[in-house]
């Protein structure tokens, strides 16, 4: 089971709680983890990636293990601590401002 934890928008938009688990077919990358995500909660498709060309939304961010997986390729194995559900896999909602 991987552990994924949304930003508060989207938890609201999936009517989830803090921290949901999924379970992920084959290699555990960034491109299955939300493909699972969509599947399970339809409500997010376009909310995260975009529907055309599946690139994630300006103002999220993926974390894992402490360290900014945003710019990786989506097909990039996650970290083992992920694939066993040690740790989450986390969308955070960007900052900006001036």
């Amino acid at each position: 089971m991987i552990r994924v934890i949304l930003p508060q928008h989207l938890r609201t938009l999936a009517h989830v709680g803090s921290e949901l688990t999924l379970d992920v077919d084959g290699p555990v990358t960034q491109r299955s983890v939300l493909d699972a995500l969509e599947a399970r909660y339809p409500m997010l498709r376009g909310a995260i990636r975009d529907h055309v060309t599946l690139e994630r939304r300006p103002f999220l961010r993926f974390f894992a293990c402490e360290e900014d997986l945003s710019h990786e390729p989506p097909d990039a194995p996650l970290p083992e601590a992920v694939a066993s559900g040690k740790e989450p896999f986390l969308v955070i909602g960007a900052i900006a401002g001036g």
